[in-house]
């Protein structure tokens, strides 16, 4: 006999909220591996008090991610962590907002961006990115230096940028806003406010490429006449989200393990299968989309043993999945040479991130060309974020050699 969702005699405010707050940048959100322990799903009281649905199970989260009884609409889902920010989905609706869409709607817009990176093109881009961390390292010859502000967080911009094509002076007012746009200390209408900037910002880039034909992908969809003008902006807004603090936040984390675990960058130095197995188990340890992504019920569904009615909401717990021990043995144990790429890091389905190749691209990257120069570097403090959706540093401080001065 399965469960019956929100009986009448449940009271919502007894119920847990999402596990959050860490004791460690290498420990999950405090409670969340209590609440897998205990069970596959459990009822979750939201942020604007609506009574749902969290999956803790690795099985269970990829079914859940592939069953078309669940929805992205926005208007369908409730928000865990904050009443204007959701997992990654935007404040707001716009035309060409396909993380929000379902199938076929979102296939349409999906297939325009996935054409456009490829594995093979994404590849490419190598070389162009290996010369632009090798000038950010270069850049910065002080004895001390935050490997954030100096490497991880400007690296993703300016290869995102140039991919949209979007000037380098415009992403510096983009990344300030999309910080603030994720931080749980904004308020909702704060949230409002900086969507609305970097969608202004962008849908001017779009009009400037519409009139100068500036090279980009932004021109590419131009070009292709297909889509509207807020059509365009929609795509470049959710590309450079998605490139950019994600990015960042697991080159950080990156650094951070091999400056402290100098035995491992001996190991991973000068071996690219070696790099590419131990990035992989980097997306799984850190799993920094930490609140997971959520899903709206269209319709009464059997799962796990419960019974979810329609309209409510369920959040996949991505790090919860990711340290299921059923699906990898010993997962509290970051192990560079797991050689596992199971993971749900980016998601599963119709909906896995779209950009996860770009992604991979820049952080193989980024972790070659610093574990070039690893002897220049000893790890001098850090500071883990605590008020954001994406698990991160927000500052990686590190000392360097004299040899590097010029």
């Amino acid at each position: 006999m399965t469960e019956v969702s929100d009986s009448l005699t449940e009271s919502a405010d007894a119920l847990p909220t999402i596990p959050r707050g860490r004791t460690s940048v290498f420990e999950l959100p405090t409670g969340l591996m209590d609440m897998a322990a205990a069970g596959p799903i459990h009822r979750l009281r939201y942020a604007d008090g609506h009574v749902g649905w969290i999956v803790t199970d690795f099985q269970l989260c990829r079914k859940v991610l592939t069953m078309p009884e669940f929805s992205s609409r926005p208007d369908l889902r409730h928000s865990a962590i904050h009443e204007a920010i959701g997992d990654g989905q935007p404040p707001e609706e716009r035309p060409g907002m396909f993380v929000g869409m379902d199938p076929p709607e979102h296939t349409h817009y999906r297939r325009i961006v996935a054409a456009a990176l490829k594995l093979g093109e994404m590849r490419q881009l190598q070389a162009n990115i290996t010369e632009r961390a090798n000038a950010l390292f270069d850049a910065d010859a002080d004895d001390r230096v935050d490997l954030v502000s100096a490497v991880a967080s400007p690296l993703p911009a300016l290869v995102i940028t140039q991919l949209l094509g979007v000037e380098e002076e415009v992403s510096h007012t983009l990344a300030s806003c999309l910080e603030r746009m994720l931080s749980l200390d904004s308020t909702a209408d704060q949230v409002r406010e900086m969507f609305a900037i970097i969608f202004s910002e962008l849908g001017e880039v779009v009009t400037r490429r519409q009139q100068d034909g500036a090279p980009g992908f932004i021109q590419n969809m131009i070009e292709d006449g297909g889509l509207s003008h807020a059509e365009i902006t929609s795509i470049a807004f959710q590309l450079y989200t998605a490139g950019h603090e994600t990015t960042t936040n697991m080159i950080a984390l990156s650094y951070l393990y091999l400056l402290a675990n100098p035995e491992a960058a001996a190991t991973l130095k000068g071996d690219e299968r070696a790099i590419a197995d131990a990035m992989e188990e980097f997306l799984r340890f850190f799993s920094i989309i930490q609140y997971g992504i959520s899903r709206g019920a269209l319709e009464e569904v059997e799962l796990g043993g419960v019974t979810i009615r329609p309209g409510e909401t369920i959040t996949i717990s991505l790090p919860a999945a990711n340290f299921d021990n059923g699906r990898f043995p010993d997962p509290y144990r970051l192990d560079i040479g797991r050689s596992d790429r199971g993971h749900l890091a980016f998601g599963f389905g119709v909906h896995q991130c779209v950009a996860q190749q770009l992604a991979r691209v820049e952080l193989t990257v980024a972790l070659r060309v610093f574990l070039e120069r690893y002897g220049d570097f000893a790890l001098d403090s850090y500071e883990m974020k605590s008020d954001t959706i994406v698990h991160g540093l927000t500052r990686l401080l590190v000392r360097q050699s004299g040899t590097r001065k010029p």
